[in-house]
């Protein structure tokens, strides 16, 4: 019998992606799979659903979808009555907010349902790279940055010579420069600003100036962290950090801010006092607003605000899902990647819990929470570790030495 992948609709009023677009579609049915798509996933990222029956999958109703799959594939995290319908067996995959929603993965556990949750995917794993959707999506939103900002902005981005006279270029800064950042410094020097980019761990200075952007040097020395992102400043390097960019934020017209953290508040790079400070027509883009704060003072998710000295702040945090056709084929890639891996060579599901990808992608399996990190944030004693396996010659080594001591 073949593995059943289907795709849900999304229930968020903002999401517009769709987890597996008909490319995928065709590719999964090509490896054997069968393909149930909910009937009008794909509307909002303009994939009919002729466009699925085209390449093969079947449109079917909610419940169909999600009793018949064997991995039910999602953007976000679903609504409870969703997560209710699960049946012991059943593998969800998406953006299930793990880390921020913990008790949602418990609850999964304890139904005894398998759910893979993107933002743990352990990033630095040169195999998982064609797994990492915060990657993928972050490029999206990124690329989405530098044009909202350049929509709002009041004047010119690049360089004008007109009979009338010359227009200076926008001076635009980009703090935090990961995929997104580095995404946005590259849209908005295309568009012609002079671009600066700011980042607290040292090796980002390359990467900024191959895109011909000027690199801001931090005070704050070597910030850099696990799994690709920066570590937490201390109280003092964040004083330090706030002080330095407010000189950085007043000299230049539009900011981009990046600095997120999956299931931790954003840090506060931008202060309440350099927003008071910035000039009338100022931009701000804030990729890390959400409910949790962001990285600019006042930002607020999905929303723009203009401050009393005429600056304005824009809550980008769903930028990806703006360009929901692009970011719908780059997300369906990253899912068919992570079930290509979890599929065996005899079509069958098989996900090992001590791959070094899957231990930290799965948040639970076989009723229980494996992810290290999810444990710590449910306050669960970690998992006691195995032993590793004795090859042959550690055995015969063992074997010798027990003699010798006999002897």
């Amino acid at each position: 019998m073949s593995i059943v992948v289907s795709a849900l609709k999304e229930e968020q009023p903002h999401e517009k992606r769709v987890a597996i677009d008909p490319d995928v579609t065709k590719r999964l049915i090509k490896a054997g799979m069968k393909v149930l798509i909910e009937k009008g996933a794909g509307v909002a990222s303009y994939y009919n659903d002729d466009s699925y029956q085209q390449a093969g999958a079947e449109v079917v109703d909610r419940k169909t979808a999600l009793s018949q799959a064997n991995i039910v594939a999602v953007i976000n995290l679903p609504s409870d009555e969703t997560l209710n319908a699960l049946k012991p067996g059943q593998v969800i995959l998406g953006l299930l907010s793990s880390l921020i929603k913990p008790e949602k993965m418990q609850q999964l556990a304890d139904k005894k349902v398998t759910a893979l949750s993107f933002e743990l995917l352990p990033r630095t794993i040169s195999r998982a790279q064609t797994m990492d959707v915060l990657s993928s999506q972050s490029s999206v939103a990124g690329y989405k940055a530098a044009l909202v900002a350049s929509d709002a902005y009041s004047k010119y981005f690049p360089m004008m010579i007109t009979a009338a006279g010359t227009v200076k270029p926008a001076k635009v800064l980009v703090l935090g420069t990961g995929v997104a950042g580095l995404q946005a410094i590259g849209t908005a020097k295309r568009l012609g600003a002079i671009i600066s980019g700011y980042d607290v761990r040292p090796a980002s200075k390359g990467e900024v100036e191959s895109l011909g952007a000027n690199f801001l040097t931090s005070s704050v020395s070597n910030g850099a962290g696990s799994g690709g992102y920066a570590r937490a400043l201390t109280p003092e390097e964040t004083a330090a950090q706030q002080k330095e960019l407010a000189g950085f934020i007043a000299d230049n017209d539009v900011i981009i801010t990046t600095a997120q953290v999956p299931g931790h508040k954003p840090p506060l790079m931008v202060t309440q006092e350099s927003v008071d400070n910035a000039k009338p027509g100022t931009v701000f883009v804030d990729l890390a607003a959400s409910d949790l704060g962001g990285n600019i003072a006042g930002s607020k998710p999905d929303e723009t605000v203009t401050t009393p000295n005429q600056a304005t702040i824009i809550g980008g945090n769903n930028f990806a899902s703006e360009l929901s056709n692009s970011a719908s084929q780059l997300f369906a890639k990253n899912v068919q990647s992570v079930i290509n891996a979890m599929v065996d060579k005899d079509g069958n599901l098989a996900i090992d819990p001590k791959d070094d990808v899957f231990s930290g992608l799965t948040a639970t399996t076989n009723g229980e929470i494996i992810n290290a990190r999810l444990r710590d944030a449910l306050k669960l004693d970690p998992l006691p570790k195995d032993e590793p396996a004795k090859d042959e010659s550690d055995e015969k080594a063992d074997q010798s030495a027990k003699s010798k001591g006999a002897e």
